[in-house]
Parts: structure tokens; sequence; C-alpha cells
């Protein structure tokens, strides 16, 4: 699993540099977050340094923690000065694809080394990338320049939003959430067995 989830996160940055507009540029970020980091999380569960965030009893864990770190990270990249940054320089879109994956796998690991938290952190971070999915599609008017200028073929500039908008409602929001309940459903399964 560790090859497809690299695979899958070299796919998923070219993808955001293929000049497929917003669209393009959803499919990269969900790509990354929501198939790679998962892939790269379950694949790596032993023998691997612990990346998790602390708690405050100094213990490894905090999958809420990550959610509010990866919650921060997908929102202030989606701010206008930050996207334009990135669409600008492709160095800097490379940091954003970098930090997206990142956070991506320190919350997927997070929540699989502490399944209660991590179904909360899950289904949380499942109602923001919903949000943000919606409020980017529903958006009157295109709300980033460079990505307007160049949007997918065949869409105009709201189109094309819109469609990236619904790339990132339909992908981040449904990973996050059924990684959430099969947590859940596991949880359950082992109680009931116990």
């Amino acid at each position: 699993m560790i090859a497809a989830g690299l695979l899958v996160a070299l796919a998923a940055t070219m993808l955001g540099f293929a000049g497929l507009g917003m669209t393009g540029h959803m499919a990269a970020h969900m790509g990354a977050v929501a198939v790679a980091a998962p892939l790269l999380s379950f694949s790596r569960r032993s023998g691997v340094p612990d990346c998790r965030l602390r708690g405050d009893d100094g213990r490894a864990g905090g999958p809420l923690a990550w959610a509010t770190v990866e919650f921060v990270v997908v929102w202030a990249w989606h701010a206008p000065a930050l996207r334009g940054l990135a669409d600008m320089h492709p160095v800097v879109a490379l940091i954003e694809q970098a930090m997206f994956l990142g956070v991506g796998v320190g919350l997927w690991r997070a929540a699989v080394a502490h399944p209660a938290g991590g179904v909360a952190a899950l289904l949380l971070t499942s109602m923001h990338m919903t949000l943000l999915g919606a409020l980017i599609g529903l958006a009157p008017r295109p709300l980033y320049a460079m990505m307007a200028m160049h949007p997918a073929p065949g869409l105009d500039a709201l189109a094309d939003q819109q469609l990236g908008g619904v790339v990132m409602l339909v992908v981040g929001g449904a990973a996050y959430c059924l990684g959430g309940l099969a947590l859940l459903g596991t949880m359950l399964r082992e109680r009931a067995a116990a």
C-alpha cells in the first residue's frame, strides 16, 4: 500500500500542474488528502517513527489536534492571497501540496491510533471539507483570479470553479465521513466481541 499511496500522491501532484483549472486543482488536493494520505497511513501502522501531535498528557495522540491543524492548513491555502501565490509560483504550489499530504497523513494516522477521537476528528473534517467545497461551488463569481484565467478545458471560469467545489465536497467529504464511519464500525465490533 505504500507504493500505491506514493503513486497516488505523485499523480495528484502532477494533476495539479496539468492545466485543468480549478477542477484539476481540487482533484489534485483530494488525491493527496483523501486518497494518498489514508493509503500511506494504513500501510505504515508499525515500524514507523511517531509523527503524531502530543496530547496535553504528553502521550502520543491528538486526532482532534490534527483535525484542527488540517482545518487551518486547508482553509488558509484557499484564502485568495495564498491561493494566488501558489498559482503564480510552482514551488509554492508544491509546498502547498506537500502540506496537504503531510497533514492528511498526520490526521489519518492519529485517527487510526486513537479510534474514539479519530471518529470525531474524521467526521468533523468531513463537515469542513463539505462546507468549503459548497462555498467554492456555490459562489456567484470566480473567487481566484489565476484559476479564472485558466479554467478546465470546455468550461468557463465559474463552471470550472463550481465543478472544483463539487470535487472537494464529494471526494473530501465522503472520504473522511466513510473513514470515520469505518473506525466507528470497527470500534463497535471490537466492543461487541469483548
